[in-house]
């Protein structure tokens, strides 16, 4: 199932993930924001399980800012398992 949401505080406009029903992820788009760095971090969160991904990226910044885009995909991944 792809998921679209709206990261906030950070400069990317809209992050789409796919998690798969064993909860591995297997696609990420970002739009907008540091397009090379958000490459990188979809090439390595690919194939990963989202609660691994949630474990890893949950409290990174960027700068002064009190998130981060990795932040908000980790903070958008836990309220999409907790749905669930």
């Amino acid at each position: 199932m792809t998921y679209s949401f709206r990261p906030q505080g950070v400069c990317s406009r809209e992050m789409r993930v796919e998690v798969d029903d064993q909860g591995v992820i297997q696609d990420l788009q970002v739009l907008g924001g540091c397009s090379g760095n958000l490459q990188g971090i979809a090439a390595l969160v690919r194939g990963m399980p989202a609660q691994e991904a949630i474990l890893r990226l949950r409290g990174i910044r960027c700068g002064f800012k009190d998130t981060s885009c990795p932040d908000q995909l980790a903070r958008n991944l836990a309220a999409l398992l907790e749905k669930k």
